[in-house]
């Protein structure tokens, strides 16, 4: 299994100058990164339950007395949750001190690669060992500068060979950003979108970009004609969103588009406090102010969902089951989004039959804030 790459791809050797860091680096390659570690549960049916439902997959291979775990689990029975993992080797942590005492101090995860050697059970003990399989030369990404790790994870359960795990990571330092001009030299500059700030006004921040690959191009192609596509499977006809290579369904490669409606509900909600982020104001907001913002789980009337923002109401009006309408809104010079925006005024009592008010937590619940179903 290969995750996204959000470093814009491996990026090329950056040869300006010799590169002695990279010299030490390499030395640490074969060297373990973790040795005898231990998962803190065992397999078990709970959170093959909860993967499932995050993942809308209703394999049956997956339920029942012989229920046996999603192979792409194989990671999470090793992770070490918010408190960290406690069998990190010297020789990992010393590896990461140099690149973060060199500047290279910023991360992201760019890919894993999976194999697996046979299906886990309910109940059975995980064990892995780690080794720093490989350090890149320093190459240059639209992120910034810096050094793709690589670390591979043997995974064992009851002792016996269960998986390898490839895990690589890119430490950098963040490219710096150019600020567009105003226009050519002579003309006038373009009108600015509305919510995006003209000449004169408060820069506004700008959101994350999202990540453009070959599974998911048609639906931004949608977006930039203002039209919210769903994948269609060609065999079973399911929907499914977000897009995927192949149907979780029936495991077909065969696809088409249906064009969303644009009706839907809030299905759930998250307020997000902290830590602050401008950039998520509400584009049809007057400030770039950093406070809290709502980030919501609309279920469309053709039976998916999609995590967006809802506009025109703030963070503390929004409502399960509050009934919204799609619109796409440019968010800045350059990127558009599909957003929504309640039916009633500011949210409004007509929030639809199950409304719940700010604060009432259902079924589950996510962020640092209130959450919804």
């Amino acid at each position: 299994m290969r995750g996204g790459d959000d470093a814009g791809g491996l990026g090329g050797p950056d040869t300006r100058e010799p590169d002695e860091l990279y010299e030490k680096l390499r030395a640490y390659e074969g060297q373990a990164a973790a040795v005898g570690g231990r998962g803190k549960d065992p397999v078990n049916e709970p959170m093959i339950r909860h993967w499932c439902e995050a993942m809308g997959d209703t394999h049956a291979a997956y339920t029942g007395p012989e229920a046996v775990a999603p192979p792409t689990m194989l990671q999470v029975w090793t992770m070490g949750g918010l408190s960290g993992h406690s069998g990190r080797s010297e020789a990992y942590d010393e590896l990461f001190a140099l690149l973060d005492d060199a500047g290279y101090a910023s991360v992201v995860a760019t890919d894993c690669e999976q194999e697996y050697a046979r299906p886990l059970r309910p109940g059975e003990e995980i064990t892995f060992d780690a080794v720093i399989e490989s350090v890149s030369e320093r190459k240059t990404t639209k992120l910034g500068t810096g050094y793709f790790v690589t670390t591979r994870m043997d995974v064992r359960a009851d002792g016996e060979p269960a998986g390898t795990h490839r895990f690589r990571i890119l430490k950098y330092v963040p490219a710096r950003r150019r600020v567009k001009g105003a226009g050519a030299l002579g003309s006038p500059a373009p009108a600015p979108a509305a919510g995006v700030a003209g000449p004169g006004a408060p820069e506004r921040s700008r959101r994350p970009r999202p990540v453009i690959n070959r599974d998911n191009a048609g639906f931004w192609e949608g977006v930039a004609r203002h039209r919210l596509l769903i994948q269609r499977c060609g065999s079973c006809a399911r929907l499914r969103f977000p897009w995927l290579p192949g149907c979780n369904a029936c495991g077909s490669p065969d696809w088409d588009t249906v064009e969303a409606s644009g009706e839907g509900t809030v299905f759930s909600y998250v307020v997000m406090h902290h830590p602050p982020f401008p950039a998520f104001t509400a584009p049809d907001r007057a400030t770039d102010t950093a406070g809290p913002y709502a980030v919501v789980l609309v279920e469309l009337a053709e039976g998916v969902r999609i995590i967006s923002q809802v506009v025109g109401v703030e963070h503390d009006r929004v409502r399960i089951g509050m009934p919204v309408r799609l619109e796409f809104q440019r968010v800045d010079e350059d990127l558009e989004l599909p957003l929504f925006r309640p039916l009633a005024p500011d949210g409004g009592p007509d929030g639809g039959p199950d409304a719940a008010p700010a604060g009432v937590v259902g079924r589950a619940c996510g962020g640092s804030g209130r959450g919804g179903r």
